[in-house]
């Protein structure tokens, strides 16, 4: 499969149904818009669905669902859309959730943070995990 030659670094760090999500979607989309970002941004969006990114990979949600207003949209807009995403955080996740995973990732102050800054915080947090794990 092409797209297990693709798999992103965090995939590869993941449960093998994330992986296995990533690249059934990958290889689908790639078939119907052609190699490139389009098929990426597909495959991520169906991982989100049932995903978050935790640190330098991806754990299975509580309950599926998009994970951002970005995720939320129908396949159709998002080809033309080009909002922000939440990089994987599920920020439709309860506070109490989030409160968990900033535990988890060693967030400072998270106890002061607004659901919101939290999930800033963890997307943060989930970037310096992964560069950090690209490295060594």
């Amino acid at each position: 499969m092409p797209g297990r030659k693709e798999l992103p670094s965090t995939l590869a760090r993941s449960p093998e149904k994330a992986q296995d999500t990533w690249v059934e979607t990958h290889d689908s989309a790639v078939e119907t818009y052609g190699e490139g970002e389009r098929a990426h941004r597909t495959a991520f969006s169906a991982v989100k669905h049932s995903f978050e990114k935790v640190g330098d990979h991806w754990e299975p949600k509580d309950q599926r669902g998009p994970s951002d207003a970005q995720a939320a949209k129908k396949a159709s807009e998002t080809s033309s859309a080009t909002g922000p995403t939440k990089g994987g955080v599920d920020a439709n996740a309860s506070k109490e959730h989030l409160l968990q995973v900033a535990r988890r990732l060693e967030v400072k102050g998270r106890s002061r943070m607004t659901k919101d800054e939290l999930v800033d915080a963890i997307g943060k947090a989930n970037d310096r995990a992964t560069a950090k794990a690209r490295k060594g």
